[in-house]
């Protein structure tokens, strides 16, 4: 049986389920209409979820911190095995299957809160001089950045790469480096575009192709019809024509951002934007009370940071401004492994954000 004190209650963060727990009902809402069986599925993701965010919630972080380490380069082992016994879906190789029970998992899901973890508990126990990082610290920590994006690029999955990379200097940048070193890297990035363009694989090459050409691809042309037939206020469930005869596809993930405008309108995009923007604002603005822990610190900033690359893309690839990746909206999207992945996250944070004034976790007891 667990008993936890009242007084932890105190420091738990309620604004975050209220800003969430919104987003996940309308989520929950559009996939019923589109698909009743996919979303029978949700509810079993939405428990998964609630069980992974308790489990991280009740974890005693802090006096298993020596652990993280060692997480970290578990992760690193499965996304090195996925080369050679990884399984293979729909052109890439991202998956391990459990055996005798024909599971499968996902390495560079697992690789998000680890690797978050593990820039936490790296910036805690060497923190930033008064002048930010200089070259040596940076490169340090430049090398658990880049290892996992490089071998997730190599399944390949380049988006999933991009976002450790943006997460992972985002959150130096904001904990603080050397100025000197952010521009020469802004002059590298430059110099050897045209390099890494042609390193990519012919897929790749592909949708930024179709995102830099005139005419805009199918699933993009299909978006901007769903998004401009919903007007203001949306159509009624049996009118939302775009995506229950199929036009719009994968309607249920990659695009229920444009399903959403179809359904709700404008309007329903914007308080759903709204809410994303609140809860990012909210995150960052937690930096200000967490001066002196740095591993928290570091924990705020990245979920903040992640979720603002997954809906900014997310939304900018239905409108055709950016080219169409795997990058679903955060709680939104239908899917269990981002469903997971963030509520994970979520849990992670809250139990830093709870018991940061009780750090031995003397509040929490757990009988048998």
């Amino acid at each position: 049986m667990i008993r936890i004190d009242r007084r932890i209650l105190t420091h738990f963060d309620f604004v975050q389920p209220i800003l969430i727990l919104p987003i996940i009902i309308l989520s929950y809402i559009l996939v019923s209409e589109a698909n009743s069986i996919l979303s029978n599925k949700q509810l079993i993701y939405f428990s998964i979820g609630l069980l992974a965010f308790t489990f991280f919630f009740l974890l005693p972080i802090r006096r298993l911190e020596w652990l993280i380490p060692a997480f970290y380069w578990l992760c690193i082992a499965l996304l090195i095995s996925v080369d050679i016994f990884g399984v293979t879906k729909l052109g890439a190789k991202r998956w391990l299957e459990i055996p005798f029970v024909h599971f499968t998992i996902q390495p560079s899901e697992i690789m998000k809160p680890s690797f978050l973890l593990m820039m936490a508990y790296l910036v805690k126990h060497r923190p930033p001089g008064i002048n930010g990082y200089g070259l040596k610290d940076f490169l340090r920590l430049s090398i658990y950045i880049i290892l996992p994006a490089f071998l997730i690029m190599k399944e390949p999955d380049l988006g999933t790469a991009l976002i450790l990379i943006i997460m992972g200097y985002a959150i130096l940048f904001i904990i603080g480096v050397n100025k000197k070193i952010w521009l020469s890297i802004a002059a590298g990035i430059v110099i050897l575009a045209p390099l890494i363009y042609e390193n990519l694989h012919d897929y790749q090459k592909k949708r930024i192709n179709d995102f830099l050409s005139e005419e805009s691809s199918y699933h993009v042309r299909q978006s901007i019809v769903a998004i401009g037939s919903g007007g203001l206020t949306g159509k009624p469930k049996d009118e939302a024509t775009q995506t229950h005869f199929k036009f719009l596809p994968i309607a249920t993930s990659d695009f229920i951002f444009s399903y959403t405008i179809e359904r709700f309108g404008f309007l329903g995009a914007f308080t759903l934007m709204m809410f994303y923007g609140f809860l990012i604002t909210h995150l960052l603005s937690l930096n200000y009370g967490l001066k002196d822990d740095y591993f928290t610190q570091v924990v705020t900033t990245g979920i903040g940071i992640l979720i603002f690359i997954y809906v900014s893309v997310n939304i900018m690839m239905t409108i055709g401004f950016a080219p169409v990746v795997g990058i679903p909206l955060p709680f939104y999207s239908y899917g269990g492994s981002s469903f997971v992945t963030f509520l994970s996250l979520f849990g992670i944070l809250q139990n830093l954000l709870t018991f940061r004034f009780d750090p031995t976790y003397r509040f929490v007891k757990i009988k048998f």
